[in-house]
């Protein structure tokens, strides 16, 4: 467990953000954290804040002014990650949700009060969806037998089965608050006590049962007084809430009943359920001024013994001894530092034997740890089950034995620096602290709590939770943390073979989360940087693919068997025929037709998919190699001789590296050459005009051009862009099919084709890219045997340069995150509202990929030019930096329909945040 980065705020001389009383602090399956502050002024009033940050992006911190009158007591998520409740100390509970769909813009419009009654304990109803993690089938094909969903009913259910939204909380006074959302806006909020006796509620815990029952655990804070636990039951009877409690059995801390504790540790000051879908467990913290102690209960059903007058009396039918609810403890700690803080694991791990054995030998221990934060600076990660330390972390104290009794400890002057609130990841693998000083800790958690692994298992581990990361939605930056440059290839091989697996439906739900987490693997590592581009750049093919496909509609309304767009796939995929005309005329082209304006708006789309065709055929001989015993050879380098004619091949020739060679400047190569330089004894090569070889005295005479044997480039050496579709047959097949839908929409409005700058005014373009994809694609089909590309096609594509002047493609930027950034054993020093001038990034982009300030920017879902500085408002997302425009400036039904399916979520699925204009 080591330490990432860490982030301050900046000292005003009017205003300072100082730590809230108590602190809260939240972390959502979207990673994004939400934390309270007090801000102070001069004259001391307390304005109470409420943070929010995306954890790539930690300095850009949206702050909001809760407007809560008294301290904010909990923070909540809900488990989609997109909405935060909030409560305060005066009964009041807010809904927090986004403003247009941005992680840095948020609003509150729904809420609940008990007024005057503070909140002690606060959770949104669960929705009846748990999976359950088997560490032991962790090796098998299915993600069904990897991830088992566990049958869990809602905490209140609509017509038909949908599950109900809402909340509940606990008051300090012993009442229960539910507030439930009807799909009309409405809400619908009652209030009952938890039993008859009403008493005060220091601490308090909400936990959810298979049954769609809630448990609610309450304390007084004294530990001579028992823990109390009630079963609530919510339903809807006539447009009312309505809320029935039950007492079910309480207990005392083992420490209280202990003659040589009893009085040593007063006050209970934590009190948790080990998940909030595991009502069984419950996890106690006991303190004094100096010490702590911990102790982890269950609930198991045992058998009630029954005295032998009774049975007699009356029998128990069946032989069947009655049963009855206990609290049972499993474990406790020896005395500790003062606990300040606690943090429970969010990763539903299954705990029978046979899981925990099996982590055991393998060393996977996510979702087994639980955080202990102490008043010394130190956190300490214990096994949730035996309380037994298996990770410690010293933030400046130095290191001591964890055996050592906290009362030889020295102590410091001064209070130290210690967590006040702690929130672990959804994967267990990072560990997010605020301090008493009001600053950020971010702590990195290896899923092997640092014992020394071989490469084959740590590469299991972070494959078995990024494919639980693929499968529930959750986003996957905790993972990146831990995944070295090293790695990187082997998790993409492997994450695709497992993803292969699946069956045909599974892998069309996870289709674009697996390209996503795969640009997102290829960032940490300079040799796979490029790969992202192609990545990002297959996501925007596929949706541009769906999209138009869905613009096509059948001639006849009653015709059965397929949608235009699967008879396009099919006739495309049939017919192999070069020439595009030829493959129109099997098509009915009353599907095709649309409104003039609708083919217009859609150009800026149109224009992209024919400029990446351009690119991807041009840039064919760049990425191949020629062996060296099949170079080509000129005269004066001691080959066999041979009469020959060559032909120069436009501006660009193929290179070793992969580069371009210029006419000039080594256009034909020998062996003789260095890298670059002209063989002697060639001409002066004109571009597209014969370049005749001067003859040769005495027995030499004019070599003949060898062929030339292309490979793909060396392990290791660097790709450019668009490398991994010249093999990929399903991608260029979804391109030629694009290429015909173009064709046949150009017949009907010209003005909506590609724009191609050509050599010649009688050049058909369109018939050209469509001629040499079909061959590429021919090479590298699904359904045929898979083949080089031949020289016939590789020369033609070099003379494109020479026939069509080649785009300079947008590709997406690397982010300016921090993820590929952190080095192990070298944390960031980071600032709140100040964007970092952060350190080298580990992968290097290639040129072209960099975008320097001032250089004009593009909106990369419209494909609109934006210019250097912007005058609309944009946003970014968090993930991969995509921008676009905040305000859409169509108004076209399919414009509008494209741009509504990124309303809420990126392309590759990470969220919005609102980018700030910038200026000259």
């Amino acid at each position: 467990m080591d330490l990432a980065y860490v982030c301050e705020w900046e000292r005003w001389p009017k205003s300072t953000h100082c730590p809230s009383v108590p602190l809260a602090c939240a972390w959502s399956c979207r990673n994004l954290i939400a934390f309270t502050t007090d801000l102070r002024n001069d004259d001391q009033d307390l304005t109470r804040m409420i943070h929010i940050l995306d954890t790539e992006h930690p300095w850009d911190v949206h702050s909001v002014n809760s407007e809560h009158s008294e301290a904010i007591t909990c923070l909540e998520w809900d488990q989609s990650g997109s909405r935060l409740l909030s409560a305060d100390a005066d009964g009041q509970i807010k809904c927090w949700s986004m403003a247009d769909h941005l992680a840095n813009s948020w609003e509150s419009s729904v809420g609940s009060l008990v007024e005057g009654d503070p909140i002690v304990a606060l959770s949104w109803l669960h929705n009846g969806v748990k999976l359950a993690l088997h560490v032991e089938k962790s090796g098998a094909s299915s993600f069904g037998e990897k991830f088992s969903r566990v049958k869990f009913s809602p905490s209140l259910t609509l017509f038909g089965g949908k599950p109900m939204e809402g909340w509940i909380a606990v008051t300090v006074s012993g009442l229960v608050t539910v507030s439930l959302l009807k799909p009309s806006g409405q809400v619908l909020t009652s209030t009952e006590s938890l039993c008859r006796l009403r008493g005060r509620v220091a601490l308090a815990d909400i936990a959810f049962t298979g049954g769609g029952n809630i448990v609610v655990a309450t304390a007084d804070g004294s530990s001579a007084s028992p823990v109390q636990f009630y079963k609530v039951c919510v339903s809807v009877v006539s447009e009312k809430c309505r809320i029935d409690t039950e007492i079910l059995p309480s207990l005392f801390m083992r420490c209280t009943t202990d003659l040589n504790r009893k009085d040593k540790f007063p006050a209970i000051t934590h009190l948790k359920f080990l998940a909030r879908d595991m009502s069984e467990q419950v996890l106690l913290c006991a303190s004094s001024q100096t010490s702590s102690i911990v102790e982890c209960w269950s609930l198991r059903k045992e058998g009630l013994p029954v005295n032998n007058v009774f049975q007699q009396i009356s029998p128990v039918v069946g032989d069947k001894q009655p049963m009855i609810l206990k609290w049972r403890i499993l474990s406790a700690t020896n005395d500790l530092d003062r606990v300040s803080a606690v943090a429970l694991p969010k990763l539903p791990i299954s705990l029978t034997n046979t899981d925990l054995k099996v982590a055991s030998d393998t060393q996977f221990y996510p979702g087994l740890g639980l955080a202990l934060a102490f008043h010394d600076g130190s956190v300490h990660i214990v096994h949730r089950l035996s309380l037994q330390s298996m990770a410690v972390f010293y933030s400046s104290a130095a290191p001591r034995s964890a055996d050592e009794p906290a009362i030889k400890r020295p102590r410091t002057t001064g209070p130290a620096v210690h967590f006040k609130a702690m929130q672990l990841s959804w994967t267990s693998l990072a560990l997010v602290g605020i301090d008493n000083h009001g600053k950020l800790s971010m702590l990195r958690i290896s899923p092997s709590m640092g014992h020394a692994l071989d490469v084959s298992l740590a590469l299991r581990h972070l494959l078995f939770l990024l494919e639980y990361c693929m499968v529930t939605g959750y986003d996957w930056w905790d993972t990146l943390l831990h995944v070295q440059p090293a790695m990187v290839q082997s998790l993409v091989e492997r994450l695709h073979e497992e993803y292969t697996r699946q069956n045909a439906a599974l892998q069309q739900v996870l289709s674009t989360r697996i390209l996503a987490m795969k640009a997102s693997l290829c960032k940490l590592s300079p040799c796979t940087v490029a790969r992202v581009c192609d990545y990002h750049a297959k996501l925007f093919l596929v949706a541009v693919s769906s999209t138009l496909k869905s613009l096509l509609r059948p001639h006849f309304l009653n015709t059965p068997d397929k949608s235009p767009g699967d008879r396009l796939t099919e006739v495309c995929a049939k017919i192999t025929d070069a020439d595009i005309d030829k493959v129109m005329i099997n098509l009915k082209t009353e599907e095709f037709v649309l409104d003039m304006n609708t083919l217009q708006a859609l150009q800026q789309l149109l224009q992209w998919v024919g400029d990446f065709v351009l690119y991807l055929l041009a840039s064919l001989p760049n990425q191949v190699r020629p062996l060296p015993p099949a170079r080509l050879h000129g005269p004066g380098c001691g080959c066999v001789p041979a009469p020959a004619r060559i032909t120069c091949r436009g501006d660009r020739f193929p290179s070793p590296a992969g580069t371009a060679w210029r006419p000039g400047a080594g256009a034909v190569r020998c062996a003789s050459e260095k890298r670059g330089a002209r063989c002697p004894g060639l001409p002066q090569p004109v571009r597209g005009k014969p370049a005749h070889l001067p003859a040769h005295r005495g027995p030499r005479m004019l070599p003949a051009l060898r062929p030339v044997a292309r490979v793909p480039p060396p392990q290791g050496s660097p790709l450019r862009p668009g490398h991994s579709f010249l093999r990929d047959g399903t991608s260029l097949g979804m391109l030629r099919e694009l290429m015909v839908v173009i064709r046949i929409w150009g017949l009907l409005k010209p003005s909506c084709l590609p724009v191609y700058t050509a050599t010649s005014d009688t050049q058909d373009s369109m018939s050209l890219l469509f001629r040499l994809l079909t061959k590429l694609w021919i090479c590298c089909r699904d359904e045929g045997p898979t083949s080089e590309p031949d020289e016939a096609l590789v020369d033609e594509c070099c003379l494109l340069p020479s026939q069509l002047l080649i785009p300079s493609l947008d590709w997406l930027p690397v982010s300016d995150g921090l993820v590929s950034r952190l080095q192990p054993k070298q944390p960031l020093r980071l600032q709140f509202g100040k964007a970092p001038a952060l350190p080298a990034c580990a992968a290097v982009q290639p040129d072209g990929l960099s975008r320097a300030p001032g250089q004009p920017k593009i909106d990369h879902l419209r494909r609109l030019h934006l210019g250097a500085y912007p005058t609309e408002e944009c946003k970014a997302c968090t993930r991969c930096g995509c921008v676009t425009m905040l305000r859409s400036p169509n108004k076209t039904t399919a414009v509008k329909q494209w741009e509504q399916r990124w309303i809420k979520n990126c392309l590759c699925g990470g969220l919005w945040r609102r980018v700030p204009l910038s200026y000259p």
